[in-house]
C-alpha cells in the first residue's frame, strides 16, 4: 500500500531566490557613493559641514552599509575625521 503524493506545480512567480532577491517585498537598492557622483578627488578636513553627515550624534563615524560611501572614500573620510577631531573642530565624543 503505497500512496504517491504528488507535489504541488510551482508558479512561475515563485523562484528559488533568498531573501533580499529582486522579487522580494523587503529587496534594497543599492546605495550609490555621494563622492562618487560628486566626482570629488580630495575630502577637506575643514570642510566641517559634509563631515558631520557621517558622524552619529555621539561622535561616531558611521559604517559604509549605511551611508554607501565606497571603501576608498571611507578610508580617506576616516582620515579627514581624524584629523578635524585632532584639530578640534569636531568633538570626540558628545557633551552629555
Amino acid at each position: 500500500m503505497q500512496q504517491q503524493y504528488k507535489s504541488a506545480p510551482q508558479s512561475s512567480s515563485m523562484n528559488n531566490q533568498g531573501p533580499g532577491g529582486d522579487s522580494s517585498p523587503f529587496a534594497k537598492k543599492k546605495k550609490s557613493c555621494p563622492f562618487t557622483a560628486a566626482k570629488v578627488k580630495t575630502i577637506d578636513y575643514k570642510d566641517i559641514e559634509t563631515l558631520r553627515q557621517f558622524v552619529t550624534e555621539r561622535g561616531k563615524i558611521m559604517p559604509r552599509r549605511i551611508t554607501g560611501v565606497s571603501y576608498f572614500y571611507q578610508k580617506v573620510l576616516k582620515k579627514a575625521i581624524k584629523q578635524a577631531r585632532y584639530m578640534a573642530l569636531l568633538p570626540f565624543v558628545a557633551e552629555e
